[in-house]
C-alpha cells in the first residue's frame, strides 16, 4: 500500500478535492455540504470534479471564491439556488395540494409531470419547438465565466459526447454556460448541446463525477465525494417508474464505481510503482451522503420549490457536520470510505 501523505501546509490547511454528483434539484444537498465545509478554515480546495448539478455547484463555488472568498462563495451558491427556485415558480411541474398537505416532495401525482413522463417515451425533444433553457440566463447572471481561468480551484466538468459515447472533460478556461448545460442535458428531455461542432448529453453517463483528473492533475490526495445517487437499494424495484429510476442510478454510478475499485485494487498491490499507479493508490476517499436523500423519489429531482431546496441544503449541512464530527482528524491521514468493500460486491 502506498504510504500516507499528509497535505497540511504551514498554516494548518489541508488540500482537499470535491467530487460532486449530479441529480437535478437534489444538488441542493451538495450546496449544503459545501456551505458547511467552507466554514472550516483548515479545508483548502484544490480541485472540483462535477457533473450536471454538481458541475453548476462547482462553477458557482469557484467564481464566488474569486468574489469575496469563502463568504463570497456561500453567497453565490445561495443566490444561484434562489434564482433556480424563482425561475421555476411558474413551472408546470408542481406538487398537488394533497402532496403539499401530506408533506410529499415528489411530483409523482403532478398531471404535467405524468404527461411529460409519458411523452418522453414516444416523442423526441427534436419534435418539440426548441425553447431557451432558463438555466442559461441564471448561469450567466451568477457566474463570471471570463474569470474562471483565474480561479485557484481547478474545475473538471464532465459531459458525454453523443457521437463517441465517451466523457469529455472541460477545464476552467473551457467552461461556458453551454458546457454546464451540456453536463446536465438529459437526452429524453432536451436536445443535445452543441459545443465546437460536437453534441453532448448529461455527463452522468460517462462519469458522475469523474475521479481521474483529481488523481492526475491535482496536488491533493484527499477527495470528498458528495453522493446523491444511491449505490445500493435493498428493495427490488417492481413498478415501471421504480425500475427506470434504478436503471438510471446504476448507469450514473457505474463509471464512478469502476474508478473507486481501481483505487481499492492498487492499494492492495505490494508495489503500485512510482508513477500514476502510486497516485491512484495514494488517494484517500471520504464520502458524505444521507439516507434522507436516498429516500426521496426520483421525480423530486424536478422540484425546485425554495422550501424543498433549503430542506436539502440543511440536510447537506447536517451530513457534513456528522462527517466532520467523526472524521475531521482523518482527512489528510487516512481514507474514511471503505472502498475495499466495493471489491467484494464486484
Amino acid at each position: 500500500m502506498a504510504a500516507s501523505r499528509t497535505q497540511r501546509s504551514a498554516d494548518g490547511q489541508i488540500l482537499v478535492d470535491l467530487a460532486l454528483q449530479g441529480g437535478g434539484s437534489h444538488g441542493a444537498f451538495s450546496w449544503g455540504v459545501i456551505d458547511r465545509m467552507l466554514e472550516e478554515e483548515w479545508v483548502k480546495l484544490d480541485g472540483i470534479s462535477g457533473t450536471s448539478a454538481g458541475a453548476m455547484n462547482a462553477a458557482v463555488l469557484a467564481d464566488g471564491l474569486l468574489d469575496g472568498g469563502r463568504a463570497g462563495a456561500k453567497a453565490a451558491l445561495e443566490r444561484f439556488w434562489k434564482k433556480v427556485s424563482d425561475g421555476a415558480r411558474y413551472s408546470p411541474f408542481q406538487r398537488t395540494p394533497l402532496d403539499i398537505m401530506t408533506g410529499r416532495w415528489d411530483l409523482d401525482n403532478s398531471p404535467m409531470y405524468l404527461a411529460t413522463e409519458m411523452m418522453s417515451r414516444v416523442i423526441s425533444p427534436y419534435n418539440i419547438p426548441l425553447a431557451a433553457n432558463p438555466l442559461h440566463k441564471i448561469l450567466t447572471e451568477t457566474v463570471d465565466f471570463k474569470r474562471l481561468p483565474q480561479s485557484p480551484v481547478r474545475l473538471f466538468i464532465t459531459a458525454t459526447n453523443v457521437r463517441t459515447g465517451r466523457g469529455k472533460l472541460f477545464r476552467n478556461a473551457d467552461i461556458t454556460p453551454e458546457v454546464l448545460l451540456a453536463s446536465a442535458c438529459l437526452p429524453t428531455m432536451f436536445q443535445a448541446v452543441e459545443i465546437d461542432g460536437e453534441h453532448y448529453w448529461d455527463g452522468g453517463y460517462s462519469g458522475n463525477p469523474t475521479i481521474t483528473p483529481l488523481v492526475r492533475e491535482c496536488k491533493s490526495h484527499d477527495t470528498m465525494l458528495v453522493q446523491i445517487n444511491p449505490v445500493r437499494r435493498e428493495k427490488l424495484p417492481t413498478g415501471a417508474r421504480e425500475i427506470l429510476n434504478r436503471l438510471n442510478e446504476v448507469s450514473f454510478n457505474s463509471v464512478l464505481l469502476k474508478e473507486l475499485r481501481m483505487i481499492a485494487v492498487l492499494r492492495q498491490v505490494a508495489d503500485p510503482g512510482h508513477s500514476e499507479g502510486a497516485l491512484w493508490a495514494g488517494m484517500r476517499i471520504h464520502r458524505i451522503s444521507s439516507a434522507a436523500i436516498d429516500s426521496l423519489g426520483s421525480s423530486s429531482k424536478l422540484n425546485a420549490e425554495w422550501a424543498f431546496l433549503t430542506m436539502l441544503r440543511d440536510e447537506g449541512r447536517k451530513a457534513a457536520e456528522v462527517f466532520l464530527a467523526a472524521h475531521a482528524d482523518d482527512v489528510g491521514v487516512r481514507s474514511t470510505y471503505d472502498i475495499d468493500a466495493l471489491l467484494d460486491e464486484a
